[in-house]
């Protein structure tokens, strides 16, 4: 599978930096305790955090709210999935245990404050190209509603478009009969690619330890 960004995507954002990790042979299962209680520890730690300030002044959101409007999505609709993670925990309304990639998903997209998107390579066809979304596109998002994906940023193969920064597809959901996945992490523009490669590495050491298996992983920009 080759991953590329658009020459379009990377005309309107010239900074863009997206981490890919590929999973090869991994058991997706109930969440080990420790990253339970790190994933409950964390979002609780955020809610008193939150308390003091907006969710918009926390810098990966205000960086990924300034990318969605530059390719045409409006942030205050159509939120980074990052955004609508700090919005819940200000709330009080704490996630729950989903499954072991899930969760450490969320933690990990938390933690960084950047939305990340992982997917069944299975469920996938041929090649993925991450790119800004056209009329046509559009998808059933986890959410189980129907999605446009015109002027968001989104992933596709050759199936049509699967996964955004936005919300993904019930597609290529991760679930335990997961084997490989695909990881998609938008980075923080303001990073630097030292800076992006060893954030990315440490996600996938981290995965691994939970998921066994192995994994490859790049950055492109």
């Amino acid at each position: 599978m080759e991953i590329t960004l658009s020459p379009l995507l990377k005309e309107k954002i010239p900074n863009l930096k997206i981490g890919i990790l590929h999973y090869h042979n991994i058991e997706v299962g109930e969440s080990p305790q420790m990253l339970r209680g790190r994933l409950q520890t964390f979002q609780e730690s955020l809610f008193f955090d939150l308390e003091e300030k907006l969710v918009t002044d926390v810098k990966g959101i205000a960086e990924w709210r300034s990318i969605f409007k530059q390719v045409g999505t409006d942030p205050n609709r159509y939120r980074p999935s990052n955004e609508a993670l700090y919005r819940r925990i200000k709330k009080q309304n704490y996630m729950n245990t989903i499954h072991s990639a899930a969760d450490l998903n969320n933690f990990f997209s938390m933690q960084y404050e950047v939305p990340i998107g992982i997917y069944d390579v299975d469920a996938t066809r041929g090649n993925v190209e991450i790119r800004v979304g056209q009329a046509e596109d559009e998808y059933v998002g986890i959410n189980g509603r129907v999605i446009s994906m015109k002027d968001k940023i989104l992933s596709s193969d050759e199936k049509g478009a699967f996964g955004s920064p936005y919300v993904d597809s019930e597609r290529t959901a991760v679930t335990t009969d997961t084997k490989n996945a695909l990881q998609i992490v938008y980075l923080k523009p303001s990073l630097d690619l030292e800076e992006c490669s060893k954030l990315v590495q440490s996600l996938g050491n981290m995965f691994i330890q939970i998921h066994g298996g192995t994994f490859d992983y790049d950055i492109l920009n």
